[in-house]
């Protein structure tokens, strides 16, 4: 067991700045090699801790495996990769995020390693999706991580109709055009059309 992680998970949500955005960069294998001020402060854990650790050390016990195995497929297949993740601080306690993976690859194209760029979600995006990943993990605890995993296929197939990656970004934009616009109203604000793209959201203004 790693000692750095948290004896005791804590149902509660950490305190953070909502409207950063948290990066850290990995070896291939996962190891963790760069993380900015924004990570090293929402997960309560400093860089000097974190620096050749792998990155599963901030794993939340309320993730399905499933979710990681194929955000790992992709990458692997150098396909970029959005994933919504729930992930532990050192205290125990909670943050959820949209992650916008990148692959970094050397002068000749190959893969060596993978920078996260992530940020906050709205609550109507948990509300969502945490039903889903708890569904997950119950059949990943009683019936195995193969039953899991025909489970979350067949969801996306018969339910969704889309793959996890689009499943996400398509989830997180719809909810944040119609959050945003919900406090457009609220200020009497209206400023012009909302982009739909993940762009704006990890490299420029939301409008």
């Amino acid at each position: 067991m790693n000692t750095l992680r948290p004896t005791k998970v804590i149902d509660e949500e950490i305190n953070w700045d909502k409207t950063q955005i948290i990066i850290s960069k990995t070896d291939a294998n996962g190891t963790i090699l760069y993380m900015n001020d924004a990570f090293e402060k929402v997960s309560e854990y400093n860089k000097i801790e974190l620096i050749g650790e792998a990155h599963n050390i901030i794993r939340h016990p309320d993730m399905p495996k499933i979710i990681f195995k194929t955000l790992w497929q992709n990458l692997k297949k150098g396909n970029n990769f959005h994933a919504i993740v729930k992930n532990l601080t050192r205290s125990g306690r909670y943050y959820w995020v949209i992650t916008d993976f990148t692959i970094d690859k050397d002068e000749k194209g190959k893969t060596i390693g993978f920078t996260g760029r992530r940020k906050a979600v709205p609550d109507s995006v948990i509300k969502k999706i945490a039903p889903l990943y708890k569904t997950l993990l119950d059949i990943e605890n009683i019936k195995g991580e193969t039953a899991s995993e025909l489970y979350f296929g067949a969801y996306l197939k018969e339910e969704i109709g889309k793959n996890y990656d689009d499943f996400v970004v398509d989830l997180f934009t719809e909810e944040s055009i119609k959050s945003e616009k919900e406090e457009q109203i609220k200020s009497h604000n209206e400023k012009g059309k909302i982009k739909k793209s993940l762009n704006w959201f990890f490299f420029g203004d939301f409008l």
